[in-house]
C-alpha cells in the first residue's frame, strides 16, 4: 500500500541555534501561500484541517511537523500540484525561494484587537522576552551537550582506521550508484527526519523509510565516522547526477544522519541513539562501522572515562530540553490571548477561500493529463 502522506521537519532547535531547511524543502514549487499572523489564530489548526481534507480526495500530502509541538503543521506540499502552505511565522528562507508565485493570506484579519487590551499587550511582550530567554538558554545547553559529545568521539577516533572507513565509503559509492548515473544533475534536498521537542527527542524514520526496498542501519559510536561517510555518499550522489533526500542531525546540523535514494529505493542512516532502530524485515542490513573500523577492544579500554562523559551529555540534553519544555509553556500562554482575542469565524472562511483555490488548481491539472 503507497502512504498518501510523508512526514518530516523543516526547522530544528539546534546546538547552533534554530536552524531552517524550508528554502530547499519548498525549492521549487510553483505556488507558495504563506499563512500570516500570530500564534493562537488558526494558521496550523487551517493546515491540519486542510491536510486531512486532500488526503480524503487521495492527494498525497508532504507534513512539515512543528518542533514545538511535533503534532502540529508548520505546513505541507502537495505533491503533485506543486504547491506549499507554510505558517509564516516558523518559515525563514522561504522567501528566497525560486518559485513561482508566493500568496500571504493574513489570519491577523481574524484578530478582534479590541479584545487584546493593553495590560493584555504589555504582557505579551514581556512573554515574549521570557520565550526568547528560554529558547536562548536550550540552544546554550545544547551547544554544551555538543561540545561535551566532541570530547567523546575523540576516545573513538583515535583508535579509527580511516583507510579501512575511506574503502568502505568507496564500496558503497560503487555499489549503490554502478548504472544509475545520470549527466543531468539534481540538486539534494535537505530535511530533518527527527528534531530535538520538549519532550525528547522525535523522528519519522520508520514511516520515512517505510516503503523502500532496502535499509541500511549504520551501527558505531560516537566519532566513527557516520556522518562522514553519509557526506561522501551526498557528494557523490550529487555529482553522479543522482537523485538525493539529505537528513541533517536534529541536533547539529553539521552532521548528516540518514540518505534517502528514492530512485534507488534505498536507505542508509545512523541508527544509534537517540533514533536507534534494527533490521526487522527483507531488505534490510546493518553496517558497523565500530567493529569495521575501530581497534578492538575500544569501548572496554576507555570504559570508565566514556561512562562519565555519557553522564555529563545526558545530563545536559536533558536540561536543554526542560528549556524548551519551558518555551512551549511561555508559547502557550501567548497563544491564549491572541485565541481568546480570535473571530474563528473568519478563520474558517479564510481556509474556505484557500481549499477552494487549492481544489480548483487540482482540478485543473487533472483535467490538463
Amino acid at each position: 500500500m503507497v502512504e498518501k502522506s510523508s512526514h518530516y521537519f523543516a526547522r530544528g532547535n539546534t546546538a547552533h541555534g534554530a536552524h531552517f531547511l524550508y528554502k530547499s524543502a519548498f525549492d521549487g514549487l510553483n505556488k507558495i501561500f504563506v499563512l500570516t499572523g500570530p500564534q493562537g489564530t488558526g494558521k496550523s489548526t487551517v493546515i491540519r484541517n486542510l491536510t486531512n481534507n486532500l488526503l480524503d480526495k487521495g492527494q498525497h500530502v508532504q507534513c512539515f511537523h512543528s518542533p514545538l509541538r511535533p503534532d502540529d503543521l508548520d505546513g505541507i506540499i502537495l505533491t503533485e500540484s506543486k504547491i506549499g502552505i507554510i505558517d509564516g511565522q516558523v518559515c525563514e528562507g522561504i522567501s528566497e525561494n525560486e518559485v513561482g508565485e508566493i500568496n500571504f493570506i493574513d489570519f491577523g484579519e481574524a484578530l478582534d484587537n479590541s479584545l487584546i487590551l493593553l495590560e493584555h499587550t504589555r504582557m505579551i511582550e514581556d512573554l515574549r522576552g521570557k520565550l526568547a530567554s528560554a529558547y536562548s538558554q536550550a540552544y546554550e545547553t545544547f551547544l554544551t551537550a555538543l561540545r561535551i559529545h566532541d570530547e567523546w568521539e575523540k576516545y573513538y577516533i583515535k583508535s579509527m582506521d580511516f583507510m579501512k572507513a575511506d574503502q568502505i565509503a568507496k564500496d558503497l559509492i560503487q555499489e549503490l550508484y554502478a548504472g544509475h548515473e545520470s549527466d543531468t544533475l539534481t540538486a539534494p534536498r535537505h530535511l530533518f527526519f527527527g528534531a530535538a521537542t520538549p519532550k525528547g527527542a522525535f523522528d519519522f524514520i520508520q514511516s520515512l523509510t517505510a516503503q523502500l526496498e532496502r535499509r541500511i542501519f549504520i551501527k558505531g559510536r560516537p566519532g566513527s565516522g557516520k556522518s562522514t561517510l553519509l557526506k561522501r555518499l551526498a557528494n557523490a550522489a550529487e555529482q553522479k547526477g543522482i537523485e538525493v533526500q539529505v537528513f541533517h542531525c536534529g541536533f547539529d546540523p553539521n552532521s548528516l544522519d540518514m540518505l534517502i535514494f528514492p530512485k534507488l529505493q534505498t536507505a542508509i542512516f545512523d541508527s544509534t541513539a537517540p533514533h536507534e532502530y534494527f533490521p526487522d524485515r527483507d531488505g534490510d542490513e546493518v553496517l558497523d562501522m565500530y567493529t569495521l573500523t575501530m581497534d578492538p577492544g575500544t569501548d572496554e579500554a576507555y570504559a570508565a572515562e566514556i561512562a562519565a562523559i555519557k553522564e555529563r551529555y545526558s545530563a545536559k540534553m536533558k536540561e536543554a530540553t526542560s528549556f524548551l519544555a519551558e518555551a512551549e509553556a511561555i508559547d502557550s500562554q501567548i497563544k491564549a490571548y491572541y485565541v481568546a482575542a480570535t473571530n474563528f469565524s473568519i478563520v474558517e472562511e479564510l481556509q474556505q477561500q484557500l481549499q477552494s483555490e487549492l481544489y480548483e488548481r487540482i482540478g485543473s491539472m487533472q483535467l490538463s493529463k
